[in-house]
């Protein structure tokens, strides 16, 4: 069988759209149509079309300080296990590579043994934990913060700078920002659940109690994405109803001589903005 050709889809056209929302609606994941325009303006989105010209896989690779995001490798259910994910992975690969960037990525269980195949490591490992409807009892101000003291934060975290994608999901009219002075929080509307990250403080008490704050303050079902290591916020999440849903492993694969992942200050990572956006 001739695999089908994996493309860069040079724009996000009213055509392609819909059929990106379906495959990840079909994988029940939560990225919404400014998530696939970020992608497209910051980054590189690539496809497998069928013979009738269908999208039935996606990959996207956000090119960052020093670092590469690949993520939003899909595939649609009925042309599952046909090699289609390894392609669109393996050309997403490529571009990293080309570009002389570190590639990173957030796994699932089912895809960290095919990127471990290509020589990807573990860093360290989250949890996915999730809150079912509820109604807010509290109110989020929709005052937003300048982006320079976040980002800061932010790169201080990570050990990369990303002040774009930051800008985007901050830019938001549905974004919220929960904060004091030691730390802040971002909170967004996902297809199917609001998604509170980065979750961001040089002090794991004060995450916890953004993170109750933020909660108080939505109204529907709400995801987040966790480091395994935090008992102060795993306590908080309990008591906010929020139950573990799955976990990721972040990797990465240096993918030119010399180059290291940033180590940044993980314990600063209370939650991550998502693994489409480290």
């Amino acid at each position: 069988m001739t695999m089908p050709a994996v493309e860069a889809l040079s724009s996000i056209t009213p055509g392609i759209a819909p059929m990106l929302d379906a495959l990840v609606a079909a994988s029940g994941w939560n990225q919404t149509a400014h998530d696939w325009r970020l992608f497209e303006r910051l980054g590189t989105v690539h496809g497998v079309r069928d013979g009738e010209g269908q999208l039935i896989a996606s990959g996207a690779v956000l090119p960052m300080e020093g670092v590469a995001w690949i993520s939003m490798i899909l595939v649609m259910p009925a042309a599952r296990g046909q090699g289609l994910g390894r392609a669109v992975f393996a050309r997403c690969l490529d571009t990293v590579k080309a570009a002389g960037l570190v590639a990173m990525l957030d796994a699932t269980p089912q895809g960290e043994p095919l990127y471990a195949s290509f020589g990807f490591t573990p860093l360290w490992r989250l949890t996915r934990w999730q809150r079912e409807s509820a109604p807010a009892t509290a109110s989020l101000s929709a005052d937003k913060p300048t982006l320079d003291n976040l980002a800061a934060l932010d790169a201080q975290a990570l050990g990369f700078e990303r002040p774009a994608v930051l800008a985007d999901l901050l830019g938001r009219d549905d974004s919220r920002c929960v904060r004091n002075g030691l730390g802040f929080g971002l909170v967004r509307a996902g297809r199917t659940a609001h998604h509170i990250g980065p979750l961001l403080s040089s002090d794991e008490a004060v995450a916890s109690a953004l993170l109750t704050q933020a909660a108080r303050g939505i109204d529907g079902r709400i995801c987040i994405d966790v480091p395994d290591d935090r008992k102060a916020m795993t306590a908080a999440l309990c008591a906010a109803g929020f139950t573990p849903q799955r976990s990721f492993t972040r990797m990465a694969l240096a993918t030119r001589d010399g180059a290291q992942p940033p180590t940044g200050h993980p314990v600063f990572i209370h939650a991550i903005a998502g693994p489409e956006f480290a």
